[in-house]
């Protein structure tokens, strides 16, 4: 049962704030939360309306794809299913870097701009407007509600993310403070930055957790080898999310925090895809997004069968991702789930894995320290990172035009700053870089021993 508190910032305060904004998160909830109930049929009637909507808007708004639907002859008044997404082609990186500027709406005001590294280690700049910021965070709002749990209780985040760590100006840590939320950076992982975290989650006697699950599983270990008692707090659900949740994982974060783990698969490029809930239904939040599996030569597969996860997220119409291939392997599921809800179900998410990387001195932090350096040059196009040893670190990139020798020098500086002075840094520039078995790019690979 939430407090009083919880109450006034679930239910006004955080509504102002999201009100201030501009943004129709509060409203977007409150329908979700009805409409998660429908039938199976009834969400398809509503996924296939709001894509023609979409798909009409787009015509007449969004240059890339008017310029796309009039070489197809592609009638978007006459979609009626969801079946004629397969008339258009897939949408990727490449795509949108080449169309950066096309694929923004005439009428879109206000567009945030965003950079990511994805899960297949291709840097991308794109655009979201403030109609999928308000659906991505009621979106989240809805599951996080499924726990018990709301805006307001006191949370413990476990991030890493630039976004995230580069706004804690005075009015963000002021407001964090407000909604009782405690950000700990996830890049490095020493003994004494790890009994800090632990220290912190013992005052702070978070409700919830939210995390990588690699570094909420580490933080347990640490705290089970120096025989820190953590499943005495209260904390009610641990949230993961960005990496793939192992069931090794799960056994750690449940047993040492004494919670269950919700699993949540999405990104800030394709959106709010699927949650948890706790019945273990990994459902997709079907009211603004379409899932597709397709197979390597893209054809759409079955459920039940595993290929790349492609996204069409509904409430884009400010810059659309249509038929967005994830470079992520998922697989559909056609039960439905015994909580009840209509929405549909992802099986299992396949091949999304960061590994920790161990710095010279042996202090432990997420590979994302050293993803970010690269992430952030937009000559650099594809790149992987191979930890061979504490002393020695192998970089392949694939770049634009060639990478300057200032530039090499850029990354092995930022590098050695990270893991050691004296470690080498070998960086290889390659014209491509085979996908792995899962079918994307493993840019992290540890082969330090006990990582």
């Amino acid at each position: 049962m939430a407090g009083i508190y919880t109450h006034l910032i679930s239910g006004f305060l955080f509504p102002l704030h999201e009100h201030l904004k501009r943004h129709a998160s509060v409203n977007v909830r409150k329908s979700m939360e009805q409409t998660q109930w429908f039938s199976p049929e009834k969400i398809v009637q509503l996924q296939t309306e709001k894509l023609r909507q979409l798909l009409i808007h787009i015509n007449t708004h969004v240059p890339y794809y008017r310029t796309l639907f009039a070489e197809l002859g592609f009638q978007p008044e006459e979609a009626g299913s969801l079946a004629d997404l397969q008339y258009l082609p897939f949408l990727d990186k490449s795509i949108i870097r080449t169309h950066l500027e096309e694929l923004k709406s005439d009428q879109a005001r206000g567009l945030a701009r965003f950079n990511t590294g994805g899960s297949s280690g291709e840097p991308l700049v794109f655009f979201i407007g403030k109609e999928r910021v308000s659906h991505d965070i009621a979106a989240k709002w809805r599951a996080t509600r499924w726990w018990g749990v709301d805006i307001g209780d006191p949370e413990i985040v476990v991030w890493g993310s630039p976004i995230e760590l580069g706004a804690q100006d005075t009015l963000r840590s002021w407001r964090d403070h407000l909604f009782r939320s405690r950000l700990l950076p996830a890049f490095e992982m020493s003994d004494q930055k790890l009994d800090d975290f632990l220290d912190t989650i013992r005052r702070f006697h978070p409700k919830m957790l939210f995390g990588y699950p690699s570094a909420l599983s580490h933080i347990a270990k640490y705290a089970d080898k120096s025989g820190i008692k953590m499943s005495n707090l209260g904390i009610q659900v641990a949230f993961v999310t960005s990496e793939r949740l192992y069931d090794d994982q799960r056994r750690q974060i449940s047993d040492t925090f004494g919670c269950p783990v919700a699993n949540g698969y999405g990104g800030r490029d394709a959106g709010f895809i699927a949650h948890e809930c706790p019945a273990g239904g990994m459902h997709i939040t079907a009211e603004d997004i379409i899932v597709e599996i397709v197979d390597p030569n893209d054809h759409l597969l079955p459920y039940r069968e595993s290929g790349e996860i492609v996204v069409t997220h509904l409430a884009s119409r400010d810059f659309p991702f249509i038929r967005y291939r994830t470079g992520d392997i998922g697989i559909l599921d056609d039960r439905t789930c015994d909580c009840g809800r209509g929405l549909p179900l992802l099986r299992e998410i396949q091949g999304r894995s960061t590994d920790f990387v161990v710095a010279q001195n042996g202090t432990v932090m997420h590979g994302l320290a050293l993803i970010y350096i690269l992430r952030d040059m937009p000559e650099v196009k594809v790149f992987k990172i191979i930890q061979e040893s504490l002393d020695f670190t192998r970089v392949q990139v694939v770049a634009e035009t060639g990478l300057h020798p200032s530039q090499i020098s850029r990354i092995t500086e930022s590098f050695q700053t990270r893991l050691g002075r004296d470690v080498k840094i070998k960086v290889e520039q390659v014209s491509e870089i085979p996908a792995e078995k899962s079918g994307k790019f493993r840019y992290v690979v540890s082969k330090v021993a006990g990582v």
